[in-house]
Order: structure tokens, then sequence, then C-alpha cells
């Protein structure tokens, strides 16, 4: 379920439900994680099949439990022939650099697309 609190970016908060988050190193040439870091988002988002809450602010997006800061190439997209849509960005998580995916396979995927659409539009502005 979608919940829009605000369309002002000062007070924008989205909230919605992710069948699949996958997460991950990026760029090639950032410093290399610890396993630990690894590990700890394997277990919690990479390798966990459970849905995942996500919180769109406006500027950083939490997953669960992890904020991820300093947004760039945010791309949004419905790929063609599936029922779902995708987020895919670059942000920081505390020190570190990551590429992040969001899959959600909702039956109202086409309204969050609009929503996340309004949101990056106003985020690149």
């Amino acid at each position: 379920m979608i919940y829009l609190l605000s369309l002002s970016l000062t007070k924008f908060k989205l909230n919605f439900s992710a069948d699949k988050v996958f997460v991950h190193h990026w760029p090639k040439n950032s410093p290399p994680w610890p396993d630990s870091f690894q590990k700890k988002l394997d277990v919690s988002l990479n390798k966990n099949s459970d849905q995942k809450k996500i919180i769109v602010n406006s500027n950083s997006i939490n997953i669960e439990n992890f904020e991820f800061t300093c947004l760039k190439k945010i791309g949004i997209s419905v790929p063609f022939f599936k029922e779902e849509c995708r987020m895919i960005f670059e942000a920081q998580f505390e020190k570190f650099f990551t590429h992040v995916h969001i899959t959600i396979k909702s039956t109202n995927f086409i309204e969050l697309f609009n929503e996340l659409i309004s949101w990056k539009k106003k985020f690149s502005e």
C-alpha cells in the first residue's frame, strides 16, 4: 500500500513495500566493503525474501532500518511485459557507496511509478 504524505519536496514522504531489494558495491573504484558489512546487507536485504518497508523522503531513502543518502542517478521504470515498477539509484550508506535496486510488484505499481516520477522531478530541480 502506498501512502503519500506530501508533494512538497521539503516534506515529501512516500511509504510502500518492496518485493525485492538488492544493494551492491558501487562504483567499482570505490573502497571495498568489509565482509561484515556485506553480510549485514545480505541477511537483511539482498537474500531476504520478505517484503521490505521503503520510505522515500525528500533527500533520502530508508529501506527497513537502512538509510541511504547522497542520492544520485535515480532511474524509475516499468519493464516491458512485467507488472512491476523498478527503482535504481546510487547512494551512500554509512561511509560506503552503493548501487540499489528496488522491485515493486504490487497491483498499484503504476500509481507508485507516477508518485516516484513526481518525486524524482522535484528532487532533480
